[in-house]
């Protein structure tokens, strides 16, 4: 898909542009390389003390083993009284594949932990530029692994075991679901892919629409990418399991559902994602957010579109659970 010679984009969603002009140079358009450092030293991710303040959530932190065998941490989120095996989800955060940490984006895990007894084992994988691929979804994989080898440990049932996460940790989660497919290896529920991170050749319309202005724009991406790939971006040099989309088969992949807003650089790359997986006869929800910008729900879940979202997706995982 290649974009039009009217790059208009859609419009944003009135409360939701509110909070932009609102936030002002507060939330930059364009991530470039040398905003790397200052991104991981500012407080992006609330202090999990803080998160965890009201709820009936317990935590704790584990090692884990790595790509390489590198020990990684990870943390360990359950209600006060769980006791029978529920739902175990391993999420893998977002934050372009170089910022964010294992606590970034971790609400909507909680949410679920205490609704439906889950127990989430949340990764801090290591980031690129310095780890570049395969290291992120080489760490999610084996932390994977780990998470299903110690299903009856963590109070997990190994056949509800599913994988999540937003942004680049759902272009991770795309990529650790097909590495799981193609090894035969840790069985998937389902994925959850929130708003995910899978191509890098940003040449879809959408791509182009999202250009210094929003959130993620266009260089952006650019700077995630080059990050992860090096010289290897938007060559034919690129495995799969680093940039999903570039999968031509995704049968035999677990239920899955994706989120994505219209105003923002993920989705038409989401939207094929989901299409490939119905030609290819698997089973994928696509919700599409009008007006919708990269993560909004995370950034403004006070507003109407966030909220609807966010009940979408956990309505979704009811209903799969049986619940």
């Amino acid at each position: 898909m290649t974009a039009p010679k009217n790059r208009t984009r859609p419009p944003f969603d009135p409360e939701l542009e509110a909070l932009l002009g609102a936030l002002g140079e507060q939330l930059p358009s364009t991530l470039t390389p040398e905003m790397i450092p200052v991104m991981r030293e500012a407080d992006v991710t609330a202090p999990i003390d803080e998160v965890l303040s009201g709820r009936k959530v317990t935590h704790r932190e584990v090692t884990v083993p790595g790509y390489q065998g590198a020990s990684l941490v990870a943390s360990i989120f359950a209600r006060h009284d769980h006791q029978a095996a529920g739902p175990g989800i391993f999420h893998t955060h977002g934050g372009g594949m170089i910022i964010g940490d294992r606590f970034t984006g971790i609400d909507v895990m909680l949410d679920w932990v205490e609704r439906f007894d889950a127990v989430c084992v949340s990764l801090e994988y290591r980031l690129a530029p310095e780890f570049p691929d395969p290291f992120p979804v080489e760490d999610c994989y084996a932390g994977l692994v780990w998470t299903a080898d110690n299903a009856a440990e963590l109070g997990i049932d190994p056949d509800r075991l599913l994988i999540a996460g937003g942004s680049a940790g759902g272009g991770l989660a795309a990529g650790v679901a097909l590495l799981a497919r193609d090894r035969t290896g840790p069985k998937l529920f389902a994925q959850c892919l929130m708003y995910p991170m899978i191509d890098d050749r940003n040449e879809t319309i959408s791509s182009h629409q999202i250009d210094g202005e929003g959130v993620w724009d266009r260089n952006s991406n650019f700077t995630g990418w080059d990050a992860l790939l090096g010289d290897r971006r938007g060559t034919e040099d690129v495995s799969i399991y680093a940039v999903p989309s570039r999968a031509t088969d995704l049968s035999e992949l677990p239920p899955t559902y994706i989120d994505v807003g219209t105003a923002e650089v993920f989705r038409d790359e989401d939207v094929a994602y989901a299409s490939q997986i119905w030609a290819d006869g698997g089973i994928a929800e696509l919700h599409v957010w009008p007006g919708g910008f990269h993560g909004f729900d995370m950034m403004a879940p006070h507003t109407a579109l966030a909220q609807a979202m966010m009940a979408t997706r956990t309505a979704w995982l009811a209903r799969i659970l049986g619940v």
